[in-house]
């Protein structure tokens, strides 16, 4: 039966596929929040059921570790996930996008830095790389099939993606938690029959090659770096979850979202791993056509071009709420074509006139890393010493008398952590493009992934505790529909640790 609740929701495009959301980075009323915390099980399944965490995999092999330690390093880089669920309930809490919640951590002018521009720069990185892919693996299939592929066609194919990958993404919030179990179900037959073939052609006596104590440390280290890449790179998950009521269960959003996340990033990189001992991973999308029969290798490139797309759906979601965030004061829509079409320009010359690009792309997105995983820390920080009480009103304000306008813009704690850590996680990365001093000196382990993030946590929390807005009560964060719990400190942590014992029971 409808409700006034569910036809506020259908007036907005929440619930009906094929209808565009019309709200952006605004606040979401309580009229029009619904369902339930196991649906970001399905958004976040069909954007990660990926080829991308296969090669992934694949490369652990390549960098000489043994099976063993690579299998950890699947699940320990991948416990990032959590970080990325506990962020999720500020969408709830607040109402509002990632990129909005983050004004109380660097301030309204602050985050147009730290926040909306990185935000829009990292996203429209992914989104050329998922575009660039699957244009490569659908020509590859016409190829396969028998169809002559001429320059013209390749430009048709490089449109269709774009239309695809972006396409989704403008109709939106209710369109893409309709069609994502749909697209996990596709994606996840596919890799379950890659899985079937991957571990019947599987070396199980594959030795690695033997390497010292220290060498082996580093690359464990730099393994785990390469698996933390994945969910590092997902500071967006209120964006997903700021549709659902505020009183959902705290600890269902972290736990959905973190599974939906996690449980294909492990299963897929470690099928990765197995298929290391069989195929040179250098270039698996070639060699994995040794080892499955004829019919399954349009499949399998088919899931390439598929699980790009679904990928880049939530990417350039959040990349038009980031660019909206940032000054470009149109529907959420608009932004999205708009990324859409820069995306496509970059990916043509990327395809078609710039034959090293790709590794220098490539070399930008694991830099990327060093920024991201530090912004993480101060989120996820800033979610338990504001007790996830987020005024979602208060922060659509970037007006001088807003709340979040601190000192000319600029929230100082979370500027300097910010900077501080990714100053120091810049001479500790290793990558194709720079290695760091400190990651020199480690024989080339990249220990940026542990100790950035724990660094800029850390920071900001001690900046937050010793500056505004602890030391002034009536400064420290309220919640305008829970009644505050006192104005003492040991009121402060006690809700903070409630907040921590209740996602964590």
């Amino acid at each position: 039966m409808s409700t006034p609740a569910a036809d506020t929701a259908m007036t907005h495009g929440i619930d009906a596929v094929g209808h565009i959301e019309t709200r952006g980075i605004d606040y979401i009323p309580p009229a029009e929040r619904h369902g339930k915390a196991s649906s970001l099980f399905w958004v976040w399944m069909s954007a990660n059921v990926i080829y991308l965490y296969f090669v992934l995999g694949g490369i652990l092999i390549l960098l000489g570790l043994p099976v063993w330690q690579a299998l950890v390093l699947t699940v320990l880089g991948n416990l990032w996930w959590v970080a990325v669920g506990w962020l999720a309930v500020s969408g709830p809490a607040s109402g509002t996008p990632s990129v909005v919640i983050m004004r109380t951590m660097f301030g309204a002018r602050g985050n147009k830095v730290f926040g909306e521009a990185l935000g829009v720069l990292i996203g429209i990185f992914y989104e050329i790389l998922n575009v660039t892919f699957a244009t490569l693996a659908s020509v590859a299939l016409l190829q396969h099939i028998g169809i002559d592929v001429s320059p013209g066609v390749e430009w048709g194919v490089l449109a269709v993606v774009t239309v695809l990958s972006f396409g989704i993404s403008v109709y939106g919030h209710g369109t893409i938690l309709r069609l994502s179990p749909i697209f996990t179900a596709a994606l996840a037959v596919c890799f379950v029959l890659l899985a079937v073939f991957v571990f019947g052609a599987a070396d199980f006596s594959y030795t690695a090659p033997h390497v010292s104590t220290g060498e082996n440390w580093a690359l464990l280290l730099l393994g785990f770096a390469i698996m933390a890449s994945g969910p590092l790179s997902w500071g967006t998950s209120a964006d997903y979850a700021r549709y659902l009521p505020k009183t959902v269960s705290k600890r269902s959003v972290v736990l959905w979202t973190a599974l939906g996340g996690m449980v294909p990033a492990v299963l897929i990189s470690a099928l990765g791993v197995v298929a290391g001992t069989a195929v040179d991973m250098t270039d698996p999308q070639v060699a994995i056509a040794k080892i499955v029969p004829g019919w399954f290798y349009p499949v399998f490139l088919f899931m390439i071009v598929l699980g790009s797309i679904t990928n880049n759906v939530l990417t350039a979601y959040s990349t038009g709420l980031y660019a909206q965030a940032l000054g470009l004061r149109i529907h959420r829509a608009w932004t999205v074509v708009i990324c859409g079409v820069v995306v496509a320009a970059a990916s043509a010359y990327l395809l078609f006139a710039a034959s090293s690009f790709l590794d220098t792309l490539n070399s930008a997105i694991e830099l990327s890393v060093a920024v991201l995983g530090p912004q993480i820390a101060i989120y996820a920080v800033d979610v338990f010493v504001r007790r996830n009480r987020y005024d979602g009103i208060a922060l659509n304000d970037e007006t001088r008398n807003s709340p979040f306008w601190h000192r000319n813009g600029w929230y100082w704690p979370g500027v300097i952590a910010m900077t501080v850590s990714v100053a120091v996680a810049m001479l500790m990365v290793n990558t194709t493009l720079y290695e760091g001093p400190i990651a020199v000196a480690l024989g080339g382990a990249d220990i940026s992934p542990i100790v950035a993030p724990l660094l800029a946590g850390g920071l900001y929390a001690l900046l937050w505790y010793t500056t505004e807005p602890y030391r002034t009560p009536a400064n420290r964060p309220v919640d305008t529909d829970v009644e505050p719990a006192g104005d003492s400190d040991v009121a402060v942590d006690g809700d903070a640790m409630a907040l921590l014992e209740e996602v964590t029971a």
